[in-house]
């Protein structure tokens, strides 16, 4: 099957299996983050590979299928594996796409170990996710992921964690929206694992740093 065809197949499934989640992790961010990875592809000069193309936008593409936070059945957690089958990806491809999909959570680095040792496929995907996380577009998708699940806005009593592991990073029952930024969107620049996503990422950090700002002043009646 066309690589063509392939994709075509893969935008397809995000569609579909996206489809009821909120706005924060739909089908658009998916192909926000295709978009954003093969620019950055393009830039760390992986272009002239057309196997490390493939991978990064396949990965890319279906990195939220079965994302821990949506998942309503386990056989979901199954979906993009039979996929990638179902499309013959020859086998050493397919291991390659399923593991920067499994590596590239935010809740693997945590508690502070980063990943030093990753392939470039893996840091171009993964910064792009992150990129789509921060600046105007990652401010909007906290606030919307955050109304979906009802969490307090901002209550300065709560205090953002200041050590996180993996386990209570991904139980936030006690938090509000507005911490999220100080327990992770604020750390991602300097997790960016490329040089093309460290250079993007300056300007979206400085944008969130800004609306934070902003945002403080306005809370306490100083704006």
């Amino acid at each position: 099957m066309g690589k063509k065809e392939i994709i075509r197949k893969a935008e397809e499934l995000v569609e579909k299996a996206m489809s009821g989640n909120d706005a924060s992790h739909d089908a658009a961010h998916a192909f926000r983050v295709r978009d954003l990875a093969l620019s950055l592809a393009h830039e760390e000069t992986l272009s002239t590979s057309p196997d490390s193309i493939l991978i990064v936008e396949l990965a890319a593409l279906l990195h939220d299928i079965g994302d821990y936070k949506y998942i309503r059945d386990p056989s979901e957690a199954k979906i993009v594996e039979e996929f990638l089958q179902g499309q013959g990806i020859e086998e050493g491809m397919k291991i390659k796409i399923l593991n920067i999909i499994k590596g590239m959570g935010f809740k693997e680095e945590v508690g502070g170990l980063a990943n030093t040792n990753y392939s470039i496929e893996l840091g171009v995907v993964q910064d792009a996710d992150r990129l789509d996380a921060i600046g105007a577009i990652g401010i909007a998708r906290c606030f919307t992921f955050g109304g979906s699940r009802h969490r307090v806005l901002h209550d300065p009593r709560i205090e953002p964690r200041s050590y996180l592991s993996k386990e209570n990073y991904m139980n936030k029952e006690e938090q509000t929206t507005v911490n999220h930024f100080h327990e992770k969107l604020l750390k991602l620049k300097d997790l960016m694992k490329t040089k093309a996503g460290k250079k993007r990422a300056e300007k979206r950090h400085k944008f969130m740093e800004d609306f934070l700002k902003e945002f403080y002043e306005e809370w306490d009646g100083r704006a």
